[in-house]
């Protein structure tokens, strides 16, 4: 077991050695997205002050999984870009620096939401750049313009609604999807609080949260939408011209696009006049606490990443709604990039905080309940909430 042990330590020894932070050059972890344009940035970063910078390319779903164990043993990057909500684990493990060399005038240079994205227990640890969020696409071929309330989607997607054609689809059982719903009349996953987010107060089974997903149900008793519903048939039945329409998120507009879908993108409707929330991602820069680089990533990002033009470059290269407003501002003739940079703007940060692990699958349950009427909404959010406190609890 011994010699097993010390078999994998040097495996991983090895593995991390090739992308470790070297004294004197920046090295850099990011995924596929940003590796040829942070290169293209790094090289001009070494031509103005002399530092080399290493940009390695690294699979999304593993740099935080790595970053964790490569950074305490002194390997890894001096920088790491991901999203906001994984930095509740390496907060915890002391692996992120604190990035208090951004002043409050260069805070208010992006939106709130993303700065208080990468906040946690008061400090700031990322460097935002880019946004995300979900919102509507209707087809424009069956309505001029967006409903501005559910209640009139409803109506008018009743209408549509039969057995081949959809008014009104989307994947309703996945939590990430249907939280606005739920935030609309004061739900919430958990409280915020002036020290952050407080996971011992769940606000899924509140009286906000049991009359969104109660006007979810509503959508399946008028047989708007069907159970069986996911993502893969919503999106399916857009593309084919099949439904008016649909929440998704922008990844999704290549392929309308490609389908030749006439389509527009306005904010998910409200609910009793109250606006419909989505979940807001962020992506952005973190500094390896651990690194024997601080000084030299600190003036990269403050000096150099963190300038209207270079925010502008990297948006040209990964045409993702961006943080800065003054970039958001300089991208708004792509006007399907500043209507979900509007949806972003407006949404809730995902929650940050490693709690947040537990309430994925106790919400799927959930919500596949209530849309297959196995339970009613206020039993199955209840039920949820229950999952979660014992999961937290263990």
């Amino acid at each position: 077991m011994k010699k097993l042990l010390l078999v994998t330590a040097l495996v991983l020894l090895v593995s991390f050695t090739a992308f470790s932070a070297e004294a004197g050059k920046l090295t850099v972890w990011c995924s596929e997205k940003q590796v040829e344009i942070l290169q293209e940035l790094g090289n001009d970063f070494e031509s103005m002050y002399g530092i080399p910078v290493d940009v390695q390319e690294m699979g999304f779903d593993q740099i935080k999984t790595k970053f964790l164990q490569a950074a305490p043993v002194g390997e890894g990057p001096d920088i790491i870009v991901t999203a906001h909500d994984q930095i509740g684990e390496l907060v915890a493990s002391g692996l992120l620096l604190p990035m208090d060399f951004l002043t409050l005038s260069d805070r208010k240079e992006f939106t709130d939401t993303a700065i208080s994205a990468f906040e946690y227990n008061g400090k700031l640890y990322g460097l935002p750049y880019g946004v995300e969020a979900i919102a509507l696409f209707y087809n424009k071929d069956y309505l001029e313009e967006a409903p501005e309330t559910f209640e009139e989607l409803a109506e008018i997607a009743a209408e549509y609604t039969d057995d081949e054609f959809r008014g009104f689809v989307y994947d309703a059982p996945n939590f990430y999807f249907t939280a606005p719903l739920l935030f609309a009349n004061g739900g919430y996953v958990f409280k915020q609080t002036e020290q952050g987010l407080d996971p011992t107060d769940i606000g899924l089974n509140n009286e906000g949260a049991v009359k969104g997903a109660e006007f979810l149900k509503s959508l399946y008793d008028m047989g708007v939408m069907k159970p069986g519903d996911n993502s893969q048939i919503a999106d399916g039945l857009f593309k084919d011209g099949m439904a008016m329409a649909i929440i998704n998120g922008p990844w999704a507009i290549e392929g309308y696009k490609q389908a030749g879908i006439d389509y527009g993108i306005a904010p998910i409707p409200s609910i009793d006049g109250n606006e419909c929330r989505p979940f807001t991602g962020v992506q952005g820069f973190l500094i390896n606490s651990q690194s024997p680089n601080t000084l030299f990533a600190i003036d990269f990002l403050a000096n150099f990443i963190n300038t209207t033009d270079v925010m502008y470059r990297l948006f040209q290269a990964d045409p993702r709604p961006p943080a800065r407003l003054d970039v958001a501002e300089m991208a708004k003739d792509n006007a399907d990039v500043y209507a979900f940079f509007e949806s972003a703007l407006t949404g809730i940060p995902m929650p940050n905080i490693p709690a947040m692990a537990a309430v994925w699958g106790a919400m799927g349950d959930a919500l596949n309940q209530i849309v297959n009427g196995e339970l009613e909404p206020k039993e199955a959010l209840d039920q949820a909430v229950a999952k979660i406190e014992a999961a937290l609890n263990e």
